[in-house]
This record gives structure tokens, C-alpha cells and sequence, in this order.
């Protein structure tokens, strides 16, 4: 009996491995993942220019995945131009949060408080829970607690108390605005990708003219907001979030 040579006894086992393998047809091959299903995402802010600040770029994101966005602004930013009446001031910040809304491709939605003066009693929870009812939110973000300002604190107890009667069924998420100067004790748990929708975000910012936002809150705050939260979370450009632990999680881009 003649003796295999090293090259015929590779050849052989080659040969034998190659036919062992199973062949997966065209028609039998794991399917895909299912496309993800589109979510109704809230966002409320205390005046035009905060959901925008707080998360324009998430939101841009959200709107460029098809799911379907809408921005509760609490007031219209009534008290919010020097110079102006209550009535000029919120016609003009009304105008260009909805200049806004279309750069970012959100709904806005105005809850009808006024700038300076919001309250949180009883009658104005039962109030804008109406609004969050209204829009069947998947995900809800808002103003983190602890900020300087009142009407963010505000803004901020009238969605949490909206997530409650909704059950605590819906992904609840806040935002931060003006680190260092508004929002305080913001440690988040979240970060999403933002930079390619920086340029989206920075827009729906500079639609809000009449807040000087160049030298202003865009330049000044948000700007190396979005490189910092970027280091942090290794993404170029981000925004960060606080989720609460009891609300449903994921949701995010």
C-alpha cells in the first residue's frame, strides 16, 4: 500500500472540511432585523429656545429617522425682549420658535403660561397634562430640576407629574441648559451622537435672533456644551441626559 504524501493527505482534508460545511440558500438565510418602529417623542422647554438648546440636535436626529417630534414650549417667551411689550416679545418669539420647529422638522405646540409668571398648582398640572395627553409620547424629555431659572423648574415638575399620571410608562429624559450658569448637578446617564446633526441644531438655535445667540447662549454655552459631552462619551459632538430609572428605558437615536 502506498503511502499518502503530505501534499494529497492536505488535499484530502481539504476536501472533506469544504464538503462538511452546509450550504444556506438564498430563501432560508437569517432575516434582518425588523426596520424600528416610529416613536412619538415630546419635548418640553420653558421658552423658545430651550428644547432647541436643551436637545435640537437629538431632536434633528429623531426627525431624520422618521419618527414623529413635537415641542411643548410652557410660554412664548412673553418677558423675554427688552424693550418689548409682553404682547411684541411673545409675537416675535413665537415666529422664530417656529422658524425653529421647521429647521429641526418638530411640531410646536405653545401650553399657553407666560414668561416670568408660570405657576405649578393644581389647576395648571391638570392643564398641561392635557398637552402631553394630547400627543401619545413614546419618549418625553424635559428641563433637568435644579437650574436657576424659575420657569425651567417649573417646566420641569409639570412633565414630571404629566410621566405620573401617564402610569410611568413612557421614557422619560432631561436635558441641560447653559451648564454651569442654569442647570446645576446635571451628571448624566445618557449621551447621543450628535455630530451629524450639529449644523441642524446650531440653525434652529440661530433662529432665535432675538436672543443674540452668536456671543450669546449658542457661542458662549452650547457650543463647548456639545465638545465636552463629546470628550466624555468618546462622540465627536453629543448631548447628555439624565434618564429616570423608574420610566421605561432605550428610546434614544
Amino acid at each position: 500500500m502506498n503511502s499518502l504524501t503530505r501534499r494529497q493527505l492536505m488535499t484530502q482534508t481539504l476536501a472533506l472540511t469544504a464538503a462538511s460545511v452546509p450550504v444556506i440558500a438564498a430563501d432560508t438565510a437569517p432575516a434582518a432585523n425588523p426596520p424600528r418602529q416610529p416613536l412619538k417623542v415630546l419635548v418640553a422647554g420653558a421658552h423658545p429656545d430651550d428644547p432647541e438648546s436643551g436637545c435640537g440636535g437629538t431632536i434633528a436626529r429623531y426627525s431624520s429617522e422618521g419618527h414623529s417630534v413635537s415641542i411643548v414650549y410652557l410660554t412664548r417667551g412673553e418677558a423675554g425682549i427688552a424693550g418689548k411689550t409682553h404682547e411684541e416679545s411673545a409675537a416675535i418669539r413665537s415666529a422664530e420658535a417656529l422658524k425653529a420647529c421647521k429647521i429641526l422638522g418638530a411640531k410646536p405646540v405653545f401650553a399657553g403660561q407666560i414668561d416670568g409668571s408660570t405657576e405649578v398648582n393644581a389647576a395648571r398640572y391638570a392643564e398641561f397634562f392635557k398637552f402631553v395627553e394630547a400627543e401619545k409620547p413614546d419618549v418625553i424629555f424635559t428641563h433637568w430640576p435644579m437650574d436657576t431659572h424659575p420657569d425651567h423648574r417649573a417646566c420641569s415638575l409639570l412633565t414630571y407629574q404629566a410621566w405620573l399620571k401617564l402610569g410611568r410608562k413612557v421614557a422619560l429624559y432631561y436635558f441641560e441648559v447653559d451648564l454651569g450658569e442654569q442647570t446645576s448637578l446635571f451628571h448624566p446617564t445618557d449621551y447621543v451622537d450628535v455630530t451629524t446633526t450639529e449644523a441642524a441644531k446650531r440653525d434652529a438655535c440661530l433662529a432665535h435672533e432675538s436672543q443674540h445667540p452668536v456671543g450669546g447662549f449658542w457661542t458662549e454655552y452650547h457650543q463647548p456644551m456639545l465638545r465636552f459631552r463629546g470628550m466624555e462619551s468618546r462622540y465627536k459632538l453629543a448631548e447628555a441626559f439624565v434618564h429616570h430609572n423608574q420610566s421605561a428605558g432605550g428610546g434614544l437615536p
